[in-house]
């Protein structure tokens, strides 16, 4: 009888030992599934991003609802996955909020915001920073001879003229577009912040298209002084003012109000 009972107990171990293993089959099945729900997430952000640019209301609807369609998960999980999406969705919608279209710098909203931030930087860690007011001249004259299309791609190869002045932007430097033919650059550096450097580099920076010529800048730059701080409006408009001097020192303000022929 201790015998039988023995073989009996030993045994039973025997029979379950299938359950681990399609246990673990089974949640291997649902990492697999939370980790492509969340690739699916990247990329639902994206799409979402370019529908709300395009105002393709029909495109956000479908996107919107395979968002709230997760199958096969729990309802923590479903939750979890979802609020990834929407926070991803906000991320981006902010990044549309804050960026102009044309160039991909910031757009004014976002140079202000993103300014002030860098600002407050500086004046905790007391260092300098330097404001460029940058405008970009003859652009209503190349909007008129050439059309828009040329216009578009002087303002573009402005944006590409600012990265190349300033290789650490969205670390040391803030670069924004603030509308039609201003930008401004906000740096750490001084050495990018030296008018007649920057008036030279743009004269020998290659357009890209035939039709155009290179840049010609009026500049404006103002200094943040960390030990007496402003904000970024006073600083602004004081590296405005700067540029609007140059301006009319180079003559640039008179000529452009002289009609040219077509």
């Amino acid at each position: 009888m201790m015998e039988t009972g023995s073989v009996s107990r030993s045994a039973e171990p025997d029979a379950p030992r299938a359950r681990p293993r399609a246990r673990n089959a089974e949640a291997l099945r649902r990492v697999r599934s939370v980790e492509a729900l969340r690739a699916r997430n990247t990329e639902l952000a994206g799409q979402l991003r370019a529908a709300a640019m395009e105002s393709d209301d029909a495109h956000m609807t479908r996107l919107l609802s395979e968002l709230l369609r997760f199958h096969g998960l729990s309802k923590g999980q479903r939750v979890s996955l979802q609020l990834e999406a929407l926070l991803n969705l906000v991320h981006s919608l902010r990044c549309v909020a804050l960026t102009d279209v044309l160039t991909g710098l910031y757009n004014r909203r976002g140079f202000m915001q993103i300014g002030a931030r860098l600002l407050d930087v500086a004046t905790r860690d007391v260092r300098s920073a330097h404001l460029v007011y940058f405008d970009v001249n003859h652009l209503e004259r190349t909007n008129r001879t050439l059309g828009r299309t040329a216009g578009d791609v002087m303002i573009r190869q402005m944006g590409n003229f600012m990265r190349d002045l300033y290789p650490s932007y969205g670390v040391y430097e803030v670069l924004g577009r603030l509308g039609g033919d201003e930008f401004a650059a906000l740096t750490t550096c001084p050495q990018y912040a030296s008018r007649g450097a920057i008036v030279l580099r743009a004269g020998t920076h290659p357009p890209h298209s035939g039709d155009l010529s290179a840049l010609s800048l009026s500049v404006g730059v103002a200094h943040f002084n960390p030990r007496c701080p402003v904000g970024i409006d006073e600083l602004l408009a004081s590296a405005e003012q700067a540029m609007y001097e140059h301006k009319r020192v180079t003559g640039i303000a008179s000529s452009e109000q002289t009609p040219h022929p077509v």
